[in-house]
């Protein structure tokens, strides 16, 4: 049976941050991801978590920056990660050192290394170097805490310009590292609008157990997982048949996101899986 985690970033919209943990414990939630923590002080985020009896599962490695301020500010510019982006290795270093020490304070086991813009007059294929020698470099580093990385194909459409779109690249990537605690986040939304073909997708991929994490949404709207044109009923079948036992993410945007307890309303397809 699927096991669900709440997306604290797009779910509870209509609550304050640090409220939405309560929000998502209350609605059976017994795990959170997010997008980053940096704003926050990991003691606060540690309290929410404890207080509510959650896991935390997953967040992102800034998308650039060195600290948390500088974090936000560099998503708010338009930076969407730094492993392939040449030149900024120094900065992509400190960035996971901060995000290793959030990991280790929350005692959330994966992190999310965003690959970052394909920069202006450089061909996709020319930055392999680079991405598998900061991913080689921060996977040793997260070895020593126990963390899991997790690269992510996003789709163009979303993320215009975005470097890592397919799963089979990203598999590719994962060769060319080599290391043992490097995985793949599959989000089916992103999946199905770049490639379709999902249940094909899952059998040659979820059994090679490089799989760390899936993240699931409505396509194309990005609303619950019982709108649009995935038949997610037969997905987390095939899932479950499959053998994953990992945590399947809840990054979408509920339909009745401007209500208040909007995000609850929506979550009446969970019902099979409860």
């Amino acid at each position: 049976m699927p096991r669900f985690a709440a997306n604290l970033t797009l779910l509870y919209p209509e609550l304050p941050f640090l409220d939405r943990f309560e929000a998502a414990a209350r609605d059976g939630f017994s795990a959170v991801e997010y997008l980053f923590p940096y704003a926050w002080p990991k003691s606060e985020l540690l309290a929410r978590l404890r207080g509510n009896g959650l896991q935390q599962v997953l967040f992102n490695a800034p998308p650039g920056g060195v600290d948390g301020p500088t974090s936000v500010q560099a998503w708010d510019n338009g930076c969407r990660g730094l492993a392939a982006v040449p030149g900024r290795e120094a900065e992509f270093r400190q960035g996971m050192a901060l995000a290793l020490d959030y990991c280790a304070a929350l005692a959330c086991p994966r992190l999310h290394v965003m690959a970052g813009l394909l920069p202006s007059g450089l061909a996709r294929d020319s930055l392999l170097p680079v991405i598998a020698a900061n991913l080689r470099w921060a996977c040793e580093q997260a070895a020593m805490l126990g963390v899991t990385l997790l690269i992510e194909p996003i789709n163009l459409r979303d993320m215009p310009g975005f470097y890592l779109n397919r799963q089979e690249q990203a598999h590719h990537i994962l060769d060319a590292v080599g290391a043992p605690n490097l995985q793949v986040q599959m989000d089916l939304y992103h999946c199905q609008i770049t490639e379709g073909d999902i249940a094909t997708k899952l059998r040659r991929y979820l059994p090679t157990g490089r799989v760390g994490h899936i993240q699931v949404a409505g396509v194309p709207e990005r609303h619950e997982p019982d709108v649009g044109e995935l038949n997610y009923p037969y997905l987390f079948s095939l899932i479950d048949t499959l053998g994953y036992s990992g945590w399947v993410g809840c990054e979408y945007r509920p339909r009745l996101a401007a209500q208040v307890n909007g995000t609850s309303a929506g979550l009446s397809w969970r019902a099979p899986w409860l």
